[in-house]
């Protein structure tokens, strides 16, 4: 198995991404393709052990800037890193395309080069959330601001395959984000999805509200990419001013270090937990290819958990699972009163 890594993409870009993708390399054995300017990737590949690594240097003259407009990319920069990363999968050069770079790029360049998988409408960005039973999944998170009902309706199905063949639920349950847990409650979009769904052969279990985002009580959580958005850089906010809350009461005590070095244990496993470097990336789910958009600020673990990612979705070969239930509930039309 190849992995192409976009090496130019992130903050910490190339030093950080070649470390993580090294680290993959070793851990899983799996083959990695580094994309980017080939000078720039050989100098952060000196003084690193590749010995007995399958890596390759795939030179990328472009590079798409963590600012730049999406849209200008597409045009005017198909030899970027992330392009050229793409285009290795869609030739069947490489089997899934990593990348910490411009998240709108990323999307828009792995949409246009891999394409949709037959009668999806909407790809989804899903992100892998750690709750108090384990971990679970939403999406959209930002890939669609404005959806219709069957988009909601698909990246059910797409969630369910991811949490069933990735995260190892044996029978992933599914809810629809909305503002209470009666059927009655919510948007006419998220009452017209409970509907649809409510007839899907998916183990659906109703309306979720954000409270269910992590308590453990739902596994697949649907909705809307600009409330999956907010509701997630809601939560990675909360969970960084926590901790920092945390910091300052304990220098605020007399004491507090005493007690903080018995805590520390424990606090370093709750951060170890909560933070996105566990999780990887997020899987753009729908396309014809596996596509993993990584956080900006990535370190090497993000990257080498992110490769972990990718491995597991293609040897789970979860595209075409998921063009088999979007097929399968094309061809079963759902009547919605």
């Amino acid at each position: 198995m190849r992995i192409a890594v976009d090496a130019m993409g992130g903050d910490h870009a190339p030093a950080a991404i070649v470390e993580g993708a090294l680290l993959a390399a070793r851990d899983f054995g799996v083959a990695i393709d580094l994309v980017g300017d080939e000078v720039r990737v050989r100098e952060a590949l000196v003084g690193l052990d590749t010995a007995g690594l399958d890596i390759q240097v795939i030179h990328a003259p472009q590079t798409v800037a963590m600012d730049e407009s999406p849209s200008q990319a597409v045009r005017k920069k198909r030899q970027s890193s992330i392009w050229v990363a793409n285009q290795r999968v869609a030739d069947g050069a490489s089997d899934a395309v990593i990348s910490a770079g411009n998240t709108g790029a990323c999307m828009a360049m792995s949409l246009f080069v891999l394409k949709p998988l037959p009668g999806v409408e909407r790809p989804a960005i899903a992100a892998v959330l750690p709750n108090l039973t384990g971990s679970s999944v939403m999406l959209d998170v930002g890939a669609n601001v404005d959806c219709r009902a069957e988009h909601i309706v698909q990246f059910a199905f797409m969630g369910y395959e991811y949490a069933k063949r990735v995260l190892r639920l044996p029978n992933p349950r599914v809810g629809v984000l909305s503002i209470g847990e009666e059927e009655a409650k919510g948007s006419p979009l998220t009452k017209e999805v409970h509907a649809r769904l409510k007839l899907s052969p998916l183990n659906f279990i109703g309306n979720v509200e954000g409270r269910d985002l992590y308590n453990g009580n739902c596994d697949v959580i649907v909705c809307d990419g600009f409330i999956g958005n907010v509701a997630l850089k809601t939560s990675e906010g909360l969970a960084e001013a926590l901790m920092e809350l945390l910091r300052r009461e304990i220098r605020a005590q007399w004491g507090g270090w005493l007690g903080y070095l018995l805590l520390k244990p424990a606090l370093r496993r709750f951060r170890k937990k909560i933070h996105y470097s566990e999780y990887g990336g997020a899987p753009l789910l729908g396309l014809n290819g596996v596509s993993i958009i990584c956080h900006g600020r990535s370190d090497a673990w993000a990257i080498r958990n992110a490769v972990s990612v990718a491995r597991r979705m293609v040897e789970e070969r979860i595209s075409r699972h998921i063009a088999e239930d979007v097929a399968r509930d094309a061809q079963q039309p759902l009547e919605v009163s």
